[in-house]
């Protein structure tokens, strides 16, 4: 098995070798596009369970909407398509045949145009906002609370497996609510959502905070977000949560009568998270041995391997591990004894730590004499003999701890490339030599702002909700500020 690129060497070149080597995805015949691989699926099936669970237990449902909408209802919320205009696929025949001139060959039916061109849905906010015209009509109809999991496509030039690609999975909440109020209170309740995933299932520490204005979402009021720090100090936009106002309940006429008996238009929000999220869980954890996974997304948690020869002894090694996982299973850990004779266990040692395993068992002949297992724990790589008597509980207490110290790992590397700065000569030179998150003050202007990208290539990540008042001046134009925000390189 082939040594990865460490983090220090190539960075990029590093995360494409765990993408690829630890069997999560890969490049496709369509460019652009991805194909998710078994291991990788499964691992994005644990996050969207989770995630679908929080969304239930928030009182909202799941639909599904057409992948498709009309031109001109893309249209209708300018500033939405306006803003996704450019990443847009657009669908304008429905059929094909044979090429005369090239026999064996297809072509697109000129007599075969679409009376209306289709866009293929870069976000679903107009066809649910022309649904949901039928279905409000008064305050009683309200709030609807709504979620689904789809594909979007967003054309991309530049793509990377996880990151940036044309097609993606994600999931996307759109809400509908009576008042201003209900609608804010929604938007930050689904940031929280986000965010205790990100911590406790993730093991990814993250900042909460507002979008500057240049940053929203198209077509929303207000855009909040979780931003999350790489091993590399680049900033990773992990999930957003939109207050869109009454944009689109004014772009689709979506009126209802209000308790008072008047007219208004309903209120709505949008929130997601993708795909994406596999590229942060890489990013933020992995090493140079492979895949480091949190134990509460891992598809597999405790990984045993035989160290046997003949199927005598492999037979004595099973008996002796079958009762340790059934109560493993029992317990909610899943389990995977590998007694595959292709592989020798020293390669299955190195494959289990590329795919980022947490516990892995090793079980020989002097084990089976000694009542003994020998345990190795991912993210450390530390091992220990231990009983197997009493493992079950050793186990359970060990995938804890992995959890903690992975979020704990993460959390101080992200506190420690957090930096000060009071002037943009600070600011360049950081960004240059340490990187990282950069706290600094900013005048509010959309000018400064984008100068500050285009020279540093650095962006406002956030406005962080807990961000403390404080006088100071902003780095270019030196004008009054009262709060710090978040530069950083992104992804």
């Amino acid at each position: 098995m082939a040594k990865l690129t460490t983090r220090k060497e190539d960075y990029s070149k590093w995360y494409n070798e765990i993408v690829q080597g630890a069997d999560l995805a890969e490049n496709s015949g369509v460019r652009g596009c991805m194909i998710i691989k078994p291991y990788g699926f499964a691992i994005w099936e644990k996050m969207r369970d989770q995630l679908d669970k929080m969304f239930k237990e928030t009182g909202h449902q799941n639909a599904y909407f057409p992948i498709f909408v009309p031109k001109s209802l893309f249209e209708a919320e300018e500033k939405n398509a306006e803003g996704f205009a450019k990443e847009c696929a657009v669908v304008t025949h429905y059929r094909l045949k044979n090429d005369a001139d090239n026999p064996g060959k297809l072509m697109v039916d000129p007599e075969a145009k679409l009376e209306e061109e289709l866009i293929v849905r870069p976000t679903s906010e107009a066809i649910i906002w022309n649904t949901y015209k039928n279905w409000i009509q008064s305050y009683r109809d309200l709030p609807i609370l709504i979620n689904q999991w789809a594909n979007v496509v967003r054309w991309e030039m530049r793509t990377r497996l996880f990151l940036r690609t044309a097609e993606f999975l994600w999931q996307e909440g759109h809400t509908a609510h009576a008042t201003q109020e209900e609608a804010i209170e929604e938007t930050e309740k689904m940031l929280e959502v986000y965010a205790e995933f990100a911590e406790k299932y993730m093991a990814m520490p993250i900042i909460k905070g507002f979008k500057t204005p240049s940053e929203r979402f198209a077509g929303a009021d207000e855009t909040y977000c979780i931003e999350a720090m790489m091993q590399d100090g680049k900033a990773l936009q992990a999930g957003t949560s939109h207050f869109l106002g009454q944009n689109f309940a004014k772009a689709f006429d979506v009126k209802f009568t209000n308790k008072e008996g008047k007219m208004d238009y309903a209120w709505a929000t949008s929130w997601g998270v993708s795909t994406r999220l596999m590229g942060a869980l890489i990013m933020a954890h992995s090493d140079d041995n492979g895949l480091v996974l949190p134990p509460k997304l891992a598809p597999i948690q405790v990984v045993i391997v035989p160290i046997f020869k003949g199927e005598e002894q492999l037979n004595a090694i099973y008996e002796k591990a079958q009762p340790l996982m059934n109560a493993l299973k029992q317990a909610g850990i899943s389990v995977k004894f590998d007694d595959d004779e292709k592989n020798k266990p020293g390669w299955k040692f190195a494959e289990y730590e590329l795919k980022g395993v947490p516990v892995r068992i090793a079980m020989g002949a002097r084990d089976l004499e000694n009542g003994t297992i020998e345990i190795a724990r991912r993210d450390t790589l530390e091992k220990q003999t231990i009983q197997l008597e009493g493992a079950l509980e050793y186990i359970q207490h060990l995938l804890d701890a992995i959890q903690e110290n992975i979020y704990q790992k993460a959390l101080n590397f992200r506190n420690e490339n957090i930096t000060k700065v009071d002037s943009y000569e600070e600011f360049k030179q950081i960004l240059e030599t340490k990187g990282g998150f950069i706290s600094a003050h900013w005048d509010g202007t959309a000018e400064e702002e984008e100068q500050i990208k285009e020279e540093t290539k650095a962006t406002i990540r956030c406005i962080p909700l807990d961000a403390e008042e404080e006088e100071g001046v902003s780095l270019i134009s030196g004008k009054p500020s009262k709060k710090r925000v978040i530069f950083a390189k992104a992804y």
